[in-house]
């Protein structure tokens, strides 16, 4: 089985996202601020990477920045389509995966939030994204990205927890393989449709890399600076996420 076919787009999880995970955008609105605050005024187009249902994409075309939003999952693309839409916003919305993508044009920026580079299927696949960004970036642009680490996995990504929201409830059942870098979680939906609830599953995979790992492949790939900032002072309302658990990313492709 090729590393393409295991990737499964998102049906449920992009359906309620934004509603389960509303408190999670406040920590990383914070770091992308920090992080891209001396670079944002210099960007005239940029691309959401894995953008979802478009929040971080529709927060930089806000700022007058004309955006590329690229996603795997048919149904985040349509959900990020129809906010572009209703908010009058320059959002072109690309349904590709992230190892392979192509842009019409060079951008001065990618972006790729809310761990979502852990999500490819295979270890290896970090330099296919790697290439795929540069490939898409003008020289001397920037790439910014989170993603989860080790002790992440091992902290908040084993055991059962479970959110709820009126008409939904997500139950997560979670487990991690240190010697494959590799933790998945196990989703039960509860979704109230009239008098009833349906119950639906998803399965939720992740993989990860060290620093020097992550580090190396950048400079591989045609990176020259690459900047790291721990993500727990961004998280400091979050018991969950301590130091070593996450990671903001930011790399500039070389000018030459």
């Amino acid at each position: 089985m090729s590393g393409r076919s295991l990737v499964r787009p998102y049906r449920w999880l992009a359906q309620h996202y934004d509603k389960m995970f509303a408190s999670f955008r406040a920590p990383l609105d914070a770091a992308r601020e920090r992080v891209l605050s001396g670079i944002l005024p210099g960007v005239a187009i940029a691309c959401d990477v894995a953008c979802g249902t478009g929040i971080t994409a529709l927060i930089l075309a806000r700022r007058g920045i004309r955006v590329y939003g690229v996603d795997l999952s048919p149904h985040m693309c349509r959900l990020a389509r129809e906010k572009a839409r209703r908010a009058r916003l320059p959002l072109r919305v690309l349904k590709a995966d992230m190892r392979s993508f192509r842009l019409p044009e060079r951008v001065d920026l990618v972006t790729c939030e809310y761990d979502a580079l852990n999500h490819v299927p295979l270890h290896a696949d970090l330099a296919k994204v790697a290439e795929a960004v540069a490939r898409a970036l003008r020289p001397g642009g920037y790439f910014f990205f989170d993603v989860n680490n080790p002790r992440g996995f091992e902290r908040y990504w084993t055991g059962t927890f479970w959110l709820e929201k009126p008409g939904v409830v997500m139950v997560m059942r979670g487990g991690h393989t240190p010697q494959a870098d590799r933790a998945w979680i196990y989703i039960e939906w509860f979704v109230r449709e009239g008098s009833c609830w349906r119950r639906h599953h998803e399965r939720v995979e992740e993989v990860c890399w060290s620093v020097p790992e992550i580090r190396l492949t950048l400079r591989k790939a045609g990176f020259d600076v690459v900047r790291a900032w721990d993500a727990a002072p961004f998280f400091r309302n979050d018991p969950m996420i301590r130091r070593g658990c996450r990671t903001f990313y930011l790399a500039r492709k070389a000018r030459a």
